[in-house]
């Protein structure tokens, strides 16, 4: 398609083609789809060098404007929803997103790459599909007690006594059935937290750098969110604000830097937690996958005075879409919580916890994880690896012993920012994330989130391969 533009005789060039095709896809003119005219071809057309083009592609690929396919060009992106709404088309003001969803709920790419090294997702070839299938059939039988009706909104009973026992021999969690409510996904136990605990105006700290969607959530019931820094013994106590009365951490694997807590750090947040009368979120998102180091007891088993809400999920040891989470709450919340649960959608659906529940408590679940775990690992093995290969001149990877994702810091002096990176390494084929995704301010900690968990290990030194000669022409 020929795309109209006028450069000037002065001035950023780059930055005007990139406002110039931005405002054409806003606008609609360039339609979810269509293809950009090759880099050469505009370059030729408009009398300015390839490197001016590509600069514009990077930008509009980095900011969610376009894609790119490897051997097929550049192309505006498919959802309209993943474009920032930053100016207003003609003839009209753009209606004002909400301030807690900013930019992304999540970030990531839209389209997958060749070489997808995507943090916090699970291989879906590892689940075991044929024993969930039969775990379903049984509970789908004719007479099977899970079809009769409605469930308890805490879950159904059997899942959450497999889920206490589980959580109990694996991560030495102090809880019984009763202190377990099964939630739709993480995000539900947040969610639930928040509509019990968080008024308007209320201080929420969070991790910073940290998971986006929690803090969107927060945002969502009108709390002021405090970033407070991390660094390698996890979230700094100290940075808390004073007003604060609760606090989401991910102390076992902090995301997305990776950092274990130490056990003194846990216990100087436990003493701020009783001497504050707050509360504190531990997510214990992917600790079932640890790599040499015994794993410390979470925080939940070293609370004495009922000041942790402990919310784990089986997204990443079975699938994200079967959206089961659940949560284990001091017994001074149990009622308010599920109270909360009915309201929000009564109970989670009930057949697929009971199918749950039946390949916790025979074993396959547990020889599931184990399964994962070693080819995880072999993983994660590869792409240390490659990356000290490949990488050591502008990164170092920063010391982790759990989950699906590592933290590579850039050196000192790495002149590249870390979002026109990712587009650049996209427009190869690798799929990265930067650092800059996950902080809402300004952070020492810049570098990029590499993910092993849906890559092939055979393809992981090619991506990492190809990875090193992106950043070799931009440094």
């Amino acid at each position: 398609m020929d795309v109209h533009i006028t450069l000037g005789p002065v001035g950023d060039r780059a930055d005007r083609m990139y406002r110039q095709l931005s405002d054409a896809i806003i606008e609609g003119r360039l339609r979810a789809g269509e293809a950009l005219p090759p880099t050469r071809e505009l370059a030729a057309q408009l009398g300015v060098s390839r490197t001016t083009v590509t600069v514009a592609y990077d930008r509009l690929l980095s900011e969610g404007f376009t894609v790119a396919r490897p051997g097929a060009g550049t192309f505006v992106a498919p959802s309209r929803s993943s474009v920032p709404l930053r100016r207003a088309p003609r003839g009209g003001a753009v209606r004002p997103r909400p301030p807690w969803l900013g930019e992304s709920a999540l970030p990531g790419r839209q389209t997958p790459a060749a070489y997808d090294f995507a943090a916090g997702l699970p291989d879906p070839r590892l689940f075991p599909l044929e024993k969930w299938r039969r775990a379903v059939a049984h509970e789908l039988r004719p007479g099977a007690a899970v079809l009769g009706g409605y469930s308890q909104a805490e879950g159904y009973p059997p899942l959450r006594a497999a889920i206490a026992r589980h959580i109990g021999l694996a991560r030495a969690v102090r809880a019984g059935e009763d202190d377990v409510i099964v939630t739709s996904g993480a995000q539900q136990a947040f969610d639930l937290v928040a509509r019990v605990l968080v008024s308007p105006g209320d201080i929420v700290a969070v991790e910073e750098p940290g998971y986006p969607p929690v803090r969107a959530l927060f945002q969502s019931y009108g709390a002021k969110v405090v970033g407070v820094p991390v660094d390698e013994n996890g979230i700094v106590v100290a940075g808390i604000p004073s007003r604060a009365r609760l606090v989401y951490t991910t102390p076992s694997h902090q995301f997305p830097t990776g950092a274990r807590m130490s056990l003194e750090r846990r216990r100087e947040l436990l003493e701020w937690a009783a001497a504050a009368g707050g509360l504190v979120i531990e997510d214990d998102y992917d600790s079932e996958y640890r790599y040499g180091e015994r794993s410390l007891d979470p925080l939940q088993s070293l609370d004495r005075s009922g000041r942790v809400v402990y919310v784990g999920t089986f997204s990443k040891t079975l699938l994200p879409g079967l959206r089961v989470g659940f949560l284990v709450a001091p017994e001074a919340l149990h009622a308010a919580l599920a109270g909360a649960k009915r309201l929000v959608d009564w109970h989670t659906e009930t057949v697929t916890q009971a199918a749950l529940a039946r390949l916790i408590d025979d074993g396959s679940f547990a020889a599931h994880v184990r399964k994962a775990g070693r080819i995880y690992a072999d993983r994660r093995a590869r792409l240390l690896e490659a990356v000290e290969a490949n990488l050591a001149p502008w990164v170092r990877i920063r010391p982790s012993v759990a989950g699906l994702h590592v933290f590579a810091e850039f050196v000192p002096g790495f002149p590249v920012p870390g979002d026109r990176l990712t587009g650049a390494a996209l427009s190869e084929g690798v799929g990265i994330q930067s650092m800059h995704s996950f902080a809402r301010s300004a952070t020492p900690r810049v570098g990029l989130v590499l993910g092993f968990g849906i890559i092939d290990a055979e393809h992981i030194a090619a991506g990492i391969h190809r990875l090193a000669g992106v950043m070799s022409r931009l440094a």
